[in-house]
């Protein structure tokens, strides 16, 4: 209390010093002392309200106390005399057996006589309900059910109550009602008729739906009544629950199975694209159903049944089923294309499942797949396998196609460039474009697998190829009358190679991803080898068909018949310009190459009839006219492939000038001179041996033994210096023995 007074002291010493801190305040002092005895008076009042209110309180709350032990004293004196009066009223109990026998009877009585009038009507309502469910009055027959149900329940329930034991009793009242479950059934029976034709019903009859759908809710209302009144009482009605609509449910899964199973019309053996219009017949019915379930069932049925959902899910499995049915079959490799374009695209595509109609309802990317990944392999690899064996059987009948047309007596077509070509190209590169299209429907990685298998059969019948055009050129030269147009079709055989090519480089183009190129790039050096190389093949024939002519007219070359006026060269040139005019057919690269191997061939003849020794010149005056010759002929044969050449934008002059490089050396004059000129020949042609350098001296008739041999000793003693761009010439001339070049001579 000191403590608390010592506060009081100051907290008012502190108010005090608050109110009197300037001299004007102190006039004041006797209005602030009567106002601070005001608030003490308030709070002096309150305090005395406030501990008054609090005494009243104590006071009735020991009052009521007070009254409570009275009251309990009272209660327990009357509790003591009721189980007095109870303990002696136990034998009256006992007496009153009779009484609550009565009172069961009156019970039942009671039960009896307030279903009498259902009871003695039941044969009339049963009558009524059957002509009412055959009427198709389905509400109303089931209304009149419900009544028949529930009188037989109630009696069933009142009879189980007092006596659950009385099987007799509950077994009369079960065979008095027995036609009441026949007629459940029935009734059953027509709603599960209407909900089998759902789809057609909604659109003409909705109400007739909406009637069924009725019923099954007013069944599982008084199923849901029945099994909360058994977990009081253990009683249940039979036949209950029926579970309607849960059997509503599979009735429609049922349906809608059915519905797909029955939409394969044809089989195999009598319409060869029967998968094709199995499946084009299940989407369009799929769609309409779903779009019709949509827009119009959900309509029917109450929110919480998902009518919608659940007819996808149906929808789903069914489809899925059938699906997993058709891959088991043994599927042939177009089979299986159709199978796995449908379940992989056209099933997700706008065309189906994704159809803005059903939108937002089905979200397709959380579907799940038709086909479970492993058939989906298991497929795939069915047909990798099927169109290996297809493709190698496509190629070999194309290539055994083409070879008949070789030996025909008409010349091959010509594309629009006048360039000769058989259809062979064509055909490959459709079938695999075919192919190629059908995978990318699928996936794109059987796409890429598609396109590495007709890449890797393409190598291997380009080997075939090489084969056939080698054995076609082999027969042609044990018979070169025959096949009439040899020359034609070999120069459409070399164009095909380009063509070939072409293609290779389109296909991968139009059906490779850029980031795969490089991985598949390295089958493309190889097929480019293998037609560089039957290009190169055909060209080496065509032009042995030309070497052939000219054979006669090359051993005539270096003779005495030449050097008196022979047209031998005249000839030639002719000859490989009248062969080139066919040539002209030729692609350009291929042509290209073919008219510098024609000059070299042509030079590379021309040296060796030098180098065989056919002719020795007797005097300056042959060599001076030997050399004139040469010189002329090397100029005639530089204008003809300069003109075979125009085009190409290459000079065609190199070859030439190695047979007036050997008339220098033939003209010469002065033998002292001959050591500069020939090393100046074999300086500029690094290849010439020892024994051309002799055919070449002993050819000018003016060379004795030792010079040369002096000459041959002195060029082997200096070094050569092969230019980087030279093409080694001489070095595919060999020079004939002594006895054979007298022989020749």
């Amino acid at each position: 209390m000191k403590e608390t007074d010592r506060e009081a002291v100051a907290t008012a010493v502190q108010r005090v010093a608050g109110m009197l801190q300037r001299p004007d305040q102190l006039d004041k002092v006797e209005q602030y002392r009567r106002r601070e005895a005001r608030k003490k008076a308030s709070v002096e009042a309150r305090l005395k309200a406030a501990i008054q209110s609090q005494l009243d309180g104590v006071r009735t709350g020991l009052s009521q106390l007070h009254n409570a032990l009275n009251d309990v004293k009272d209660i327990q004196r009357s509790l003591a005399d009721v189980s007095k009066d109870w303990r002696q009223s136990i034998n009256t109990i006992e007496s009153l057996k009779d009484v609550k026998d009565a009172v069961v009877r009156h019970s039942q009585l009671a039960a009896a006589v307030e279903n009498l009038k259902n009871i003695f009507s039941v044969p009339e309502i049963v009558r009524e309900t059957q002509d009412l469910i055959e009427q198709g009055a389905l509400l109303q027959a089931h209304r009149k059910l419900m009544d028949l149900e529930c009188s037989r329940d109630g009696l069933m329930y009142e009879q189980y109550r007092m006596d659950s034991g009385n099987t007799r009793d509950m077994t009369l009242i079960h065979s008095y009602f027995g036609s009441t479950q026949g007629l459940s059934d029935e009734l059953a029976k027509q709603l599960w008729m209407v909900l089998q034709r759902s789809l057609v019903t909604v659109r003409r009859d909705p109400t007739l739906l909406v009637s069924v759908v009725r019923i099954i809710e007013r069944e599982e209302k008084i199923d849901r009544r029945i099994l909360d009144r058994k977990k009081q009482t253990s009683f249940v009605p039979p036949g209950r629950p029926k579970n309607w609509k849960e059997k509503m449910f599979a009735i429609l899964d049922r349906t809608v199975t059915t519905r797909i199973e029955g939409t394969q019309a044809d089989t195999r053996e009598s319409d060869k694209m029967w998968l094709v219009r199995h499946l084009e017949i299940i989407r369009k019915y799929v769609l309409d159903d779903l779009i019709v379930a949509k827009n119009l069932m959900v309509q029917c049925f109450p929110p919480h049944y998902e009518i919608f959902r659940n007819l996808l899910s149906m929808y789903h499995q069914a489809l899925s089923t059938r699906m997993q049915e058709l891959a088991s079959e043994d599927l042939e490799a177009n089979e299986i294309v159709s199978l796995l374009t449908w379940v992989l695209n056209t099933y997700t595509s706008a065309e189906m499942m994704g159809n803005t109609e059903l939108a937002p309802e089905v979200d397709v990317s959380i579907l799940e797949p038709l086909l479970s990944p492993d058939v989906v392999s298991e497929l795939l690899d069915t047909y990798m396998s099927t169109l290996t064996s297809n493709i190698i059987a496509w190629l070999r009948k194309a290539l055994e196609t083409d070879k008949k047309d070789w030996i025909k007596e008409t010349e091959p077509e010509a594309d629009q460039d006048g360039f000769f070509q058989t259809t062979l190209p064509a055909i490959v590169f459709q079938m695999f474009e075919q192919n190629l299209q059908v995978a990318a429907q699928i996936s794109e990685d059987l796409k890429t697998k598609v396109l590495v298998l007709c890449l890797q059969q393409m190598n291997s019948f380009l080997s075939r190829y090489k084969e056939e055009a080698q054995s076609y050129k082999e027969e042609h030269l044990r018979n070169r009358q025959h096949p009439h147009c040899y020359v034609q079709y070999m120069i459409a055989i070399i164009n095909n190679c380009q063509t070939f090519k072409e293609s290779i480089v389109s296909l991968k183009r139009k059906y490779l991803k850029n980031e795969m190129e490089e991985g598949m790039s390295l089958s493309q050096p190889s097929m480019d080898g293998i037609l560089d190389t039957i290009a190169k093949e055909g060209c080496s024939s065509l032009l042995e068909e030309v070497f052939l002519d000219l054979e006669q007219h090359l051993s005539e070359l270096m003779t005495r018949k030449w050097l008196l006026g022979s047209n031998a060269v005249d000839i030639i040139c002719v000859t490989v310009e009248d062969y080139f005019n066919d040539f002209a057919k030729i692609k350009k690269p291929y042509k290209k190459r073919m008219t510098a191997e024609a000059q070299r061939r042509v030079v590379l003849e021309y040296l060796r009839a030098v180098m065989q020794k056919r002719i020795s010149f007797r005097s300056a005056e042959e060599r001076k006219e030997g050399a004139e010759r040469m010189v002329r002929e090397a100029a005639q044969l530089r204008l003809l492939f300069r003109k075979l050449a125009s085009g190409f934008g290459e000079d065609a002059d190199g070859h030439c000038d190695t047979i007036v490089a050997i008339a220098e050396v033939i003209k010469l004059t002065d033998p002292s001179l001959l050591y500069l000129e020939v090393s100046t020949l074999v300086s500029k042609y690094p290849d010439i041996r020892d024994e051309h350098i002799g055919a070449l001296l002993a050819m000018r008739g003016d060379t004795s033994r030792d010079m040369k041999q002096t000459i041959i000793e002195t060029l082997e003693q200096g070094p050569t210096q092969a230019n980087p761009n030279y093409v080694p010439l001489f070095k595919e001339i060999v020079v004939p023995s002594l006895n054979v070049a007298k022989l020749l001579k």
